[in-house]
């Protein structure tokens, strides 16, 4: 097959039950369990020849020359595409709007949501509601205060001025608050403030090697919503310990679950989007996928609902409960 070829009829159905069976066991799959699961005759040595053709075009990998075939982040892109997300029991459901309708608030509808995610999909359930993101920053002012504590000014190009104090760990000198004033009026004014966060983020992250002491601040005060506008975000994210020795500060950095939702859930509202291989993100979440989709709340604030797993998830089920919890808070009457 050349690579730009369509997989034919009987590769699409071996690939599609390899992954299914790696999903299940975990296990390098080998032609003998695909031949044994299948309700057609098919012989182990002509699905081996199906397994090599599927090898030769990226969609299986083998971890030992005598061990079975795994697939690789572009087989679960083509197995993803094949699916429509299972419905949830009608009562799971009934159940998801009945608890909604009792919720008092946004932000706890956020969290509700999130831990709801956890539970019916075993993964990380993240979900924000953001505010309009579309004011337009003029510039910043930092102002030391005693006690560790910097006044922070927004003001935005629609004459918006926010201001906010925070109390930080370790005191800022004046003259790197000016640094990062200067940094941030000089690359950002005129951006739109979720644009300039995420690409603050970016930046910060790129070049903390080469300004290492006034990013890291300037990551900080980041943090405490030096780029929020007149509502902050609500951010919750439940079940972080699901992704055993993945660290990424996930849970104690809002503005980088934010830039995660933003960069990988881009459809419009009510469209559901699944992401396999998250490495533009950080390298260390190649071998995980997102499902989530952006819906708008009765109160007109958008919300991104979405779960974080491994690339070996049961697709179908977690498709699912993102469509229903999202539906669920989507009607909540906040």
């Amino acid at each position: 097959m050349s690579q730009t070829e369509p997989l034919k009829s009987r590769h699409r159905e071996i690939l599609n039950a390899i992954v299914r069976n790696y999903i299940e066991t975990g296990e390098p799959v080998g032609s003998q369990s695909i031949a044994r699961s299948r309700s057609q005759n098919l012989s182990s040595a002509s699905i081996r020849n199906v397994m090599v053709d599927l090898a030769e075009e990226g969609y299986l990998s083998q971890p030992h020359t005598s061990a079975g075939r795994v697939p690789t982040e572009k087989a679960f892109r083509f197995y993803v595409g094949s699916l429509v997300a299972s419905r949830l029991a009608l009562a799971e459901a009934e159940r998801l709007h009945e608890e909604f309708r009792t919720l008092p608030t946004v932000a706890a509808g956020v969290e509700r949501s999130s831990q709801i995610l956890t539970e019916l999909t075993r993964n990380v359930g993240i979900v924000a509601a953001l505010p309009a993101l579309a004011q337009e920053l003029d510039q910043i002012e930092l102002l030391p205060l005693a006690d560790r504590r910097v006044l922070m000014i927004l003001v935005t190009r629609d004459h918006m001025v926010r201001n906010r104090v925070v109390t930080l760990e370790d005191a800022i000198r004046p003259d790197e608050l000016l640094s990062i004033r200067n940094y941030v009026n000089h690359n950002f004014s005129g951006w739109r403030l979720g644009d300039a966060r995420r690409e603050l983020l970016r930046r910060v992250l790129e070049e903390r090697a080469l300004y290492s002491e006034v990013m890291g601040k300037l990551q900080l005060l980041c943090t405490k919503g030096l780029l929020d506008g007149d509502t902050s975000p609500e951010v919750h994210m439940e079940g972080a310990s699901n992704l055993l020795g993945l660290d990424l500060h996930l849970t104690r950095e809002k503005l980088r679950v934010i830039d995660l939702l933003d960069r990988f859930l881009e459809l419009p509202p009510g469209e559901l989007e699944v992401r396999v291989g998250l490495e533009k993100a950080h390298p260390a979440m190649k071998d995980l996928a997102l499902i989530g989709m952006t819906v708008r709340l009765a109160s007109g604030l958008p919300a991104k609902v979405a779960v974080l797993g491994p690339m070996r998830m049961r697709y179908e089920r977690v498709m699912a409960a993102v469509i229903q919890t999202s539906r669920a808070l989507e009607r909540a009457q906040f």
